[in-house]
């Protein structure tokens, strides 16, 4: 494991253990990410990664605990919020934890969207199936793209990867995010596994996987290419991570959340009037900071076997505007106006790029 003294603390420590024996959300591994603190439960044989924004606990996902001990840590920890005069929120919680709560009495919960999920197993039969989405893999093969996993020795800190991830991050709308979409995650990769695209003895792209212990399985956490590109380059790395998956007998996998997806079946929910008016806001006018439909429809094509809906969960009765400020200040490290604000900058920035290469043609 491409570790070095001092690389990890001992509360990641005692986290890694729990998440590899216990971790079944989704996003369970992540909490293991740069800037999220780590909670223990009294006997420490429970963990939960958060940020404090705006007197919230944003918490990553859900407890990882096991499922018999769900409705005692909850308690634990929201009793222990409460002595900081803190709230919770759960975000990207999933099927299991909105089971315990949605009955609370005292949990308001919004749909945030849903995630793809396959068996890897069945991917080959997948791709041998859709004709368009071999046609995109092959688009990258017969631009000379090749796919391999990396040792972890040699993805830790890499700096032809971190490149890529440079400039991937150089044409988004907003500026880098943190928390849940951290991009800082090859100076811990410890058990995961990354798979890379390169031509010409160049990286063209990566995908990187952490694992979900208890359900055999993997979250495609990043899917990152060098702009430029060729097509199909995170199709044929999508396919090589599957296949490889399948091979080693996994039985999961997910992309994570489509965020404002509306693809997975649920009983009749609704989120409430001034959220849904806010949520459609968005999708339709701030394709410039985050092309929703654009990532929906991305992780469709790819034809997965189910959708899972993915909760936030909040310890009020009513989901309010100050809840979306403490998400919003935790992608932000509490900086959520001037992530606005470095985000209209950045769109007016690659417009006029646009504008000029138009001009230039």
């Amino acid at each position: 494991m491409p570790l070095t003294p001092g690389d990890i603390s001992d509360d990641i420590r005692k986290a890694r253990r729990l998440i590899l024996k216990l971790g079944w959300n989704t996003t369970s591994y992540q909490i293991l990410n740069p800037g999220i603190r780590r909670w223990f439960s009294a006997n420490e044989d429970s963990v939960v990664g958060y940020v404090s924004a705006a007197g919230v606990r944003v918490v990553a996902g859900a407890p990882v605990c096991a499922a018999e001990r769900l409705p005692e840590i909850i308690e634990e920890f929201e009793n222990d919020a409460a002595r900081t005069a803190e709230r919770v929120c759960y975000l990207a919680a999933e099927a299991r934890l909105e089971s315990v709560l949605k009955n609370s009495g005292r949990h308001a919960r919004v749909l945030l969207g849903a995630q793809p999920v396959w068996n890897p197993a069945g991917w080959p039969d997948i791709v041998s199936g859709d004709k368009s989405l071999r046609a995109q893999i092959n688009r990258a093969r017969n631009k000379g793209v090749t796919v391999s996993e990396w040792p972890l020795g040699d993805v830790f800190d890499n700096p032809r990867l971190t490149e890529v991830v440079g400039l991937w991050l150089s044409r988004k709308g907003l500026p880098p995010l943190h928390f849940m979409v951290e991009p800082d995650t090859l100076t811990r990769i410890f058990d995961r596994r990354v798979f890379v695209a390169e031509r010409n003895g160049e990286v063209d792209g990566f995908v990187l996987l952490s694992p979900i212990a208890t359900r055999n399985g993997f979250l495609i956490e990043q899917f990152i290419h060098r702009p430029g590109a060729p097509n199909g380059t995170i199709e044929l790395l999508i396919d090589t991570a599957m296949r490889t998956l399948g091979r080693d007998g996994f039985e999961y996998a997910t992309l994570g959340l489509s965020p404002l997806s509306t693809r997975a079946r649920i009983d009749p929910f609704e989120n409430p009037l001034w959220l849904r008016i806010l949520l459609e806001t968005m999708r339709r006018y701030a394709r410039g900071f985050y092309n929703f439909d654009g990532l929906d429809a991305f992780k469709s094509k790819l034809r997965p076997e189910s959708w899972e809906p993915i909760f936030a969960i909040y310890n009020r009765p009513q989901f309010s505007p100050r809840t979306l400020y403490a998400v919003a200040s935790a992608f932000s490290r509490n900086k959520p106006v001037r992530m606005m604000l470095g985000g209209i900058g950045r769109v007016a920035l690659l417009e006029a790029e646009r504008l000029k290469r138009r001009i230039q043609s």
